[in-house]
């Protein structure tokens, strides 16, 4: 562990020049003191670094001094592919292994190329999750990606909507969306997708499986999720809608967004458009969220479940004030 953190503490000293001790300790999370008796482990190893006291001092390197101790090691190797995308990187548990990767790959750089990567590095930052979400914990996802990576077989205890059961799975990929992770998995029959969180169990087999020939993760998670919203999304609604109301629907959704772009002209300052929605109940629910600036022209069943809604919401919220007044003081029940 401390040879790798000498290896790159000397890689950073390369790439940014003069560091101080207290941003090298925020950089590997140990003490000042630790990052000092490193610099002394250098020194004595022949590693020309010197360092300056005061303001404005810190280490440096002897100008012209170069490592070339840049060959990766196994986990850094797997870890390329996220070196931009800390946050994915730690919850696989590669986190120290991509910031490793990285280094080595900016110090085998020419000190321009490299410095001008370092800045982009610095300057940009990638958050998966959505506003207004927390990351979901998954103390098991380190585990799933290891069995991943050596394509070790699963055996897991799953949670979905029908039912709560057993599989022995092949693992063959790992995508985040939207901040939520899923596993690719091979099992009786065909290649499923599980929700991590939905997980109750884990255990990883000595067993080695095969990967299929020519499955390909991404084109597989592509074709999934489209056949995923043509069967979910079955209902097509008919709606009409303001300029407003046109507006509220493309923010809606990527539904939303595409019926907008395919309506048909105004007609006096309403537009007709087609939107596929889960379900009359779901439909109505999700529309009646924009107002009175987007109406439902059809299915009857989709309207008449938007006007059982508003009934609802206005028997709810109509309540005379003294009774409304009364339910706060808990007197009695307003229904």
């Amino acid at each position: 562990m401390r040879a790798s953190r000498l290896l790159s503490i000397l890689i950073l000293l390369q790439l940014r020049g003069r560091l101080t001790a207290h941003y090298l300790a925020g950089e590997f999370e140990v003490s000042e003191r630790t990052i000092y008796r490193d610099i002394d482990a250098l020194s004595m190893a022949g590693v020309p670094v010197y360092g300056d006291r005061g303001p404005g001092g810190g280490f440096a390197l002897l100008d012209g001094y170069r490592t070339q101790l840049t060959g990766l090691d196994p986990a850094e190797a797997e870890a390329l592919a996220l070196i931009g995308l800390a946050g994915p990187a730690a919850d696989l548990g590669l986190a120290a292994a991509a910031g490793g990767a990285r280094h080595k790959l900016l110090a085998a750089l020419p000190d321009a190329r490299a410095a001008s990567a370092d800045r982009v590095a610095q300057a940009v930052h990638i958050d998966p999750v959505d506003w207004y979400r927390a990351a979901e914990p998954l103390p098991q996802l380190p585990e799933i990606a290891r069995a991943v990576l050596d394509r070790r077989v699963l055996s897991v205890r799953y949670e979905s909507w029908q039912a709560t059961r057993n599989w022995r799975l092949k693992p063959l990929g790992l995508v985040l969306k939207a901040g939520v992770w899923y596993l690719a998995a091979e099992g009786p029959g065909k290649v499923r997708i599980f929700r991590l969180s939905q997980l109750q169990s884990v255990a990883v087999e000595e067993t080695d499986f095969e990967r299929p020939t020519g499955f390909d993760l991404a084109q597989w998670w592509a074709a999934e999720q489209s056949r995923f919203e043509r069967e979910l999304f079955a209902t097509t609604a008919v709606l009409r809608a303001t300029r407003l109301g046109m507006q509220r629907l493309g923010a809606l959704s990527s539904r939303g967004a595409a019926a907008v772009a395919a309506a048909d002209p105004a007609a006096d300052g309403w537009h007709r458009l087609t939107m596929a929605v889960e379900s009359n109940d779901h439909g109505a629910r999700e529309l009646l969220g924009l107002g009175a600036e987007v109406e439902v022209v059809g299915p009857p069943a989709l309207r008449e479940r938007m006007a059982g809604l508003v009934r609802e919401l206005t028997q709810r919220y109509g309540s005379p004030r003294s009774e409304l007044a009364g339910a706060l003081r808990g007197d009695s029940n307003p229904r």
